[in-house]
Order: C-alpha cells, then sequence, then structure tokens
C-alpha cells in the first residue's frame, strides 16, 4: 500500500510559478512511475505529466501538449518525493492537481495508476 500526500497548492496570478509537492510512503517508491493529474470543476480528470523510474541513471518524462514548456516533472528518490514545477501559470491551469503512483502505459499520455492522493487546489487568478 502506498499513501500520497500532495502539498503546495494555492492562488498564484497569471504568469507566476508554483511548486507541487507528493510525498509517499513505502520502500519501494524508486521502482514505481509517477504522475499527476489534473481535475477542472466540471470536468474529467485528465493526465499533466508522468516520470519514470530510474534506467541507466535517466529518468523519462512525459507531458501534457497544454503544458510542455512551462510545467517540469521531477522525483527525489531519497525523500520518497515527486515535484511539480509549474512556470508561466495560466487562469485555465486552475485544477485539483493529484498525484499518482505506480502508473502503466507512461508513454501513452493516458497512463493508469494504482494509487492517488487526495489532491491539492491549484488557482490561478487573470
Amino acid at each position: 500500500q502506498v499513501q500520497l500526500v500532495e502539498s503546495g497548492g494555492g492562488l498564484v496570478q497569471a504568469g507566476g510559478s508554483l511548486r507541487l509537492s507528493c510525498a509517499a510512503s513505502g520502500r519501494t517508491f524508486e521502482n514505481y512511475a509517477m504522475a499527476w493529474f489534473r481535475q477542472a470543476p466540471g470536468k474529467e480528470r485528465d493526465f499533466v505529466a508522468t516520470i519514470s523510474w530510474e534506467s541507466d541513471n535517466t529518468f523519462y518524462t512525459f507531458y501534457t501538449d497544454s503544458v510542455k514548456g512551462r510545467f517540469a516533472i521531477s522525483r527525489d528518490n531519497a525523500k520518497n518525493t515527486v515535484y511539480l514545477q509549474m512556470n508561466t501559470v495560466k487562469p485555465e491551469d486552475t485544477a485539483v492537481y493529484y498525484c499518482a503512483a505506480k502508473c502503466y502505459g507512461i508513454s501513452t499520455m493516458a497512463p493508469r495508476c494504482d494509487y492517488w492522493g487526495q489532491g491539492t487546489q491549484v488557482t490561478v487568478s487573470s
């Protein structure tokens, strides 16, 4: 069982930056692909970004088109934490952001994940 706790959400002006964190419990964190999803009011939950487990000193990352060049996903296995750095945010980035663990199909832009956090609210004002 893996427990995920997101933090770092809040209110930010358009054009600003925010960093979300997701702390994971469990001793096998480094073996899991991790992901961020988001759900805007009245919409379905959508994929945002994902990061693979380490392979040959490399992490593979994938992003939905709307955040490419603005968001960056990273992980610190020593801290069992995954991050989402959000830059140049836009009002349409407003959503509840969810961290997910043990994800499959990460290159498909529609990964399936076994474990989910409770979410953190991000609100971008114009």
